[in-house]
C-alpha cells in the first residue's frame, strides 16, 4: 500500500471544550504507533502551536509542536513568501503576532503593506477604524480565516474571524484574502509538511464549509465526522459530500472502516456505528 497520511482538525473533532472525544486519545496513539504521519490543523489564530500541544497533552494525546499547524502559521508564512521583512497592523492575538515575528515581519501602527485580521476577545471599534484607513489607502486586507463564529462550549458560540473581516469588507469595499481553511493555501502548507501527495493525504473533520470543501477541491480523501459542528440533517444543504462519514474518530479504530478509508473504497457515503447507507 502507498504511504498514506492525515490532516486532521481539532475541536468537535478529537476534543471538545477540555474533554477529548470518546475514543480520540486511542485514535491518534494508533496512528503514532503504526507510523502514519498526521498533522493537526485548525483555523484558530490566538495561540501558537506550542500553546496547543500543551493543551493537548493534558488531554492525554501523544502529541509534539510540529503536529500542529495553525492558520496564524500558514499566513505568517504565505506572507513571508510574498514579501520578504514586510510590515503589519495587526487586529488578533499572541499566536499570530509570534507568528509574523518568527518570518521577520514587522508590527505597526501606520502605513503597513498588510492589515491582518484573525481571531481576538478584545477587538475595539478604534482598532477596527484604523484598519479602515489603512486598507483605504492602501494596506492589503489580510484575513486568517473566514468563520462566521467559533463553538465555546454548552452550545455557545463567539464570533469569528469572518463577522470581523465583514465589517471591514463592507466598510471599505475591499474583499480580504483569507490564507486559512478552506483556502488551498493552508491546506497544499499542510501536506507539503507532511511530505505527501495528494492521493495520499486524507482529511478529517467536522465541518462542511472548511474541513471537507478545502479537503475535497485539493484532491484528499475527506472524512466527515458527526461528532462536532455539522449534522446529518445539514448535508442536504451541500453540493457537494464527503468520501466517509463517520460518527466519530472511535469509529477509525475499526481495522475494516480504517482500510477502506486508506483505500479510498468509496462505493457509498457509510456510517459504520450503524451500518446506515446515505
Amino acid at each position: 500500500m502507498e504511504k498514506k497520511g492525515f490532516l486532521i482538525d481539532m475541536d468537535g473533532v478529537i476534543y471538545k471544550g477540555s474533554e477529548p472525544i470518546p475514543g480520540a486519545v486511542e485514535f491518534i496513539n494508533t496512528l503514532r504507533e503504526k507510523g502514519y504521519p498526521f498533522l493537526f490543523l485548525t483555523n484558530n489564530s490566538q495561540r501558537t502551536n506550542r500553546d496547543v500541544c500543551y493543551k493537548l497533552r493534558k488531554m492525554g494525546f501523544n502529541v509534539n509542536d510540529e503536529d500542529i499547524f495553525t492558520c496564524g502559521m500558514a499566513t505568517a508564512r504565505y506572507l513571508a513568501s510574498k514579501k520578504v521583512r514586510g510590515t503589519a497592523y495587526v487586529i488578533g492575538e499572541g499566536g499570530l503576532l509570534t507568528e509574523l515575528h518568527n518570518v521577520g515581519y514587522s508590527i505597526v501602527d501606520d502605513h503597513p503593506d498588510y492589515v491582518i485580521i484573525g481571531e481576538g476577545r478584545t477587538i475595539m471599534l478604534e482598532s477596527v477604524d484604523k484598519a479602515i484607513n489603512m486598507i483605504m489607502n492602501g494596506s492589503k486586507l489580510i484575513a486568517t480565516n473566514l468563520d462566521p463564529n467559533c463553538p465555546v462550549g454548552n452550545g455557545k458560540y463567539r464570533a469569528g474571524c469572518g463577522a470581523f473581516v465583514s465589517m471591514l469588507e463592507f466598510a471599505t469595499g475591499i474583499k480580504a484574502f483569507s490564507v486559512g481553511k478552506p483556502s488551498p493555501v493552508m491546506m497544499r502548507m499542510a501536506r507539503k509538511l507532511l511530505s505527501l501527495g495528494t492521493d495520499e493525504t486524507i482529511m478529517i473533520g467536522d465541518t462542511m464549509g472548511t474541513d471537507i470543501l478545502g479537503a475535497g477541491s485539493m484532491g484528499f480523501t475527506t472524512v466527515l465526522t458527526l461528532s462536532g459542528v455539522t449534522k446529518e440533517a445539514d448535508l442536504q444543504q451541500y453540493g457537494y459530500t464527503p468520501d466517509f462519514i463517520i460518527r466519530s474518530v472511535k469509529d477509525l479504530l475499526d481495522e475494516g472502516l480504517f482500510t477502506r478509508v486508506l483505500e479510498k473504497q468509496v462505493e457509498e457515503v457509510y456510517f459504520s456505528t450503524s451500518n446506515q447507507i446515505l
